[in-house]
């Protein structure tokens, strides 16, 4: 199978803040740009900010929507950490390490953008958890 790229579309009040925040914050590519919507390149995957009139309100935790990536190396999954941090994006959590010590044991973090995106950011210790070892039940911190 030849190489595919991940899509998603989210929503947002204002293209200029949205800008803002993914290009000058996190560091995406701009593409194609409009009044309703902003193109965006995160690490080689497609993001499409579109506006709304709805009235966006914060979810109540990190679960269930959220979207993210997970980076293969650990020094690209803390260089992003520091980049967030240096420029003040908002956290909804903390950089943690989950199920430490265990085949499951992954780095994470979640940012939320202006508009109540959630995003979360992953290094897995061991490279087979993120598709593989059905014999554990853990996902997540629920």
């Amino acid at each position: 199978m030849n190489p595919t790229i991940f899509h998603i579309a989210f929503p947002v009040t204002n293209i200029a803040e949205a800008k803002k925040y993914y290009v000058d914050g996190l560091g995406c590519v701009p593409g194609r740009e409009n009044q309703h919507a902003l193109i965006l390149n995160l690490y080689g995957h497609q993001l499409v900010a579109h506006t709304t009139k709805e009235i966006l309100t914060p979810q109540r935790g990190i679960y269930p929507r959220h979207f993210g990536l997970i980076f293969t190396a650990l020094t690209d999954w803390q260089e992003l950490l520091s980049k967030a941090e240096n420029n003040n994006l908002q956290f909804r959590e903390s950089a943690k390490a989950r199920f430490v010590g265990t085949p499951l044991e992954h780095h994470t973090f979640f940012l939320e953008d202006p508009f109540y995106n959630l995003m979360e950011f992953k290094y897995y210790a061991h490279r087979e958890a993120i598709f593989g070892n059905p014999e554990f039940t853990q996902i997540g911190d629920r």
